[in-house]
């Protein structure tokens, strides 16, 4: 599993990472994007998933946030970001430093 990295998302959004040594998963539907990411994520350490997806599967994500691998990172699609990916940082990041230093004054 040393380093392995993949991209779960729509055809278009995903295709520019496998440039960078990226894997590639192409989804159409959140059930292939949860079908995709069981199957995936024994395999890789991180994965990124597109936010749109992401958020439809939130669940299935939750399960992995336990465990140390893989980090699983939601990013925006071709279309732009949802909130999700932020949502989740702010979170975390409450999480650890017990004050969401996004809204803090």
């Amino acid at each position: 599993m040393k380093g392995k990295t993949a991209i779960i998302g729509d055809g278009e959004s995903i295709l520019v990472f496998k440039a960078v040594g990226v894997e590639p998963f192409s989804v159409s539907t959140a059930e292939e994007a949860e079908k995709t990411l069981s199957k995936i994520a024994k395999t890789y350490k991180i994965i990124f998933i597109t936010d749109d997806f992401a958020a439809a599967i939130d669940d299935k994500i939750r399960k992995y946030t336990a465990q140390s691998y893989p980090v699983i990172v939601s990013i925006p699609s071709k279309s732009g970001s949802n909130g999700y990916g932020e949502k989740n940082l702010e979170s975390a990041m409450e999480k650890a430093l017990g004050i969401n230093i996004f809204t803090a004054n």
